[in-house]
């Protein structure tokens, strides 16, 4: 009978990961994405756009007060909503494309907790050394002075990299300069303290200590990755044909019937999460190509040719393990699988860009008011009420004249004002309460509901607007 306490635990401890340096292409090209992400992501708060004298003028602003988003030339306005949600279908679109065509090259080389690990592993490696330092230090028992300074050190550099994530990210949503004013002399809201200190430690401990933990447990997308991929996806894999068998190649009996893998476990020390591409597609992998460019680098060394493990599809192995060259890459990326999600991005980006540059500079909508329905007046006339709010997205204040479509013996009356016009500040909303009646004796005030259609005038260029609404006389009580 077994013990127990002999069973075995649900639960494994993570074991830390301690990646070796590697120089090549992908390599590279990691370091630039890195460079370019987080350049943009820092830099873009500060960058100055002139919209005027009454509006922001940072180009990126997340104006929550004032229910504005700022990109640049662009503003989107709460009832725009639809943009943002565009993007996002947009951004899902995107994601779908390039797993279909290339695997998790989003994840490899753009996801935020990718970039980020990247760089604290830069900085670990700058302050405790490359891998086997790092083991050393990791594996050390004794508590010593240098350990702690040095893990004292690694730990101050990523917190400052998480504050400076964190207070980055709250400057988009106010004024960056006076933001940082009122955050180093103490007086800016408490929200603006609080972002700023989750995301300080979240970068902190995502990117420091969980880093493959989040890919492996916290992310959806490696479980949903698998319906996004099929046998003509370009992904990372080892050619298991020209490797194997594995064994150090040197002059002894039976060396010559060994494959191209000296089984150096070169990949498996630069993998960031820690998998042995050589054992197939891992749900754990990101598709980040390090193990490219180590794999690479060994085979150069001992005269064999590149490409052990590479960028490759399923569907190319046998016309490989026959002596033919694999189709070239844009057969397998131009698809109708990768065509159709392409197709989709781009019909939703045109529609958008087209939205962007129809939309009126002038808009209203209109709210009749229910309580009460209508009031009989003194000389038997009936009136309806409407509260109309107008939109001006223009830069300076502008007047706007308010008519009436429907019975020509309806009135209209702005309230507050003797006129049919009224000014509206500029970049702005102003909702203005409005009378329609008809006189006793009219069709309107003796029939049912009658479609009436408000207008609104620019006076200043002659732009204009319109909302249909409904009148309802006499024959609705």
């Amino acid at each position: 009978m077994t013990n127990s306490t002999d069973a075995p635990s649900l639960y494994a401890a993570r074991e830390p990961i301690f990646p070796r340096r590697v120089s090549g292409p992908f390599r590279h090209l990691k370091w630039i994405i890195l460079i370019v992400t987080l350049g943009i992501y820092y830099v873009t708060p500060w960058i100055r756009w002139d919209r005027g004298p009454s509006l922001p003028d940072q180009a990126v602003l997340l104006d929550l007060a004032n229910r504005r988003f700022y990109f640049f030339w662009i503003e989107i306005w709460p009832h725009e909503f639809y943009f943002v949600a565009g993007l996002l279908i947009m951004a899902g679109l995107g994601l779908f494309l390039f797993t279909s065509a290339m695997g998790r090259v989003w994840c490899g080389y753009a996801c935020p907790q990718t970039v980020w690990t990247d760089l604290y592993i830069l900085v670990e490696r700058w302050i405790e050394g490359d891998r086997n330092a790092r083991l050393r230090l990791h594996r050390q028992k004794k508590l010593d002075a240098r350990k702690i300074r040095l893990r004292l050190t690694k730990w101050a550099v990523w917190l400052l990299i998480g504050l400076a994530t964190g207070g980055a990210w709250v400057f988009y949503f106010a004024d960056a300069p006076n933001l940082l004013r009122d955050l180093v002399t103490g007086q800016a809201h408490p929200v603006a303290y609080t972002t700023m200190a989750i995301l300080t430690f979240t970068t902190f401990f995502f990117g420091g200590f969980a880093r493959e933990q989040i890919c492996i447990y916290a992310c959806p997308w490696p479980r949903i990755q698998a319906a996004m991929m099929d046998e003509d996806t370009l992904t990372v894999g080892y050619r298991e044909w020209r490797g194997e068998p594995r064994g150090k190649h040197r002059k002894a009996e039976g060396a010559e019937n060994l494959g191209d893998c000296i089984d150096c476990m070169a990949c498996v020390n630069v993998c960031p999460v820690g998998i042995d591409i050589r054992n197939g597609q891992q749900m754990e992998c990101i598709t980040c190509a390090l193990c490219i460019d180590a794999c690479d680098g060994i085979m150069a060394k001992i005269g064999k040719p590149r490409g052990l493990i590479d960028y490759l599809a399923l569907s190319d192995e046998d016309r490989e393990k026959s002596g033919e060259k694999p189709r070239p890459a844009w057969q397998h990326i131009l698809r109708p699988r990768t065509m159709l999600y392409t197709v989709l991005w781009a019909g939703i980006g045109i529609a958008m860009v087209i939205a962007l540059f129809v939309r009126p500079e002038i808009d209203m909508t209109v709210a009749p008011v229910r309580n009460p329905i209508n009031v009989t007046l003194s000389d038997g006339a009936i009136r309806n009420t409407y509260d109309i709010r107008l939109r001006n997205k223009h830069g300076d204040a502008r007047q706007f004249n308010l008519s009436l479509n429907g019975d020509p013996a309806m009135r209209i009356a702005l309230e507050g004002t003797p006129y049919t016009s009224v000014m509206v500040p500029a970049n702005a909303t102003l909702l203005q309460r409005v009378y329609i009646t008809a006189p006793r004796g009219s069709s309107a005030a003796a029939g049912g509901l009658a479609n009436i259609r408000f207008w609104v005038e620019d006076l200043s260029n002659g732009e204009r607007a319109f909302k249909d609404s409904t009148y309802n006389g006499r024959g609705t009580q």
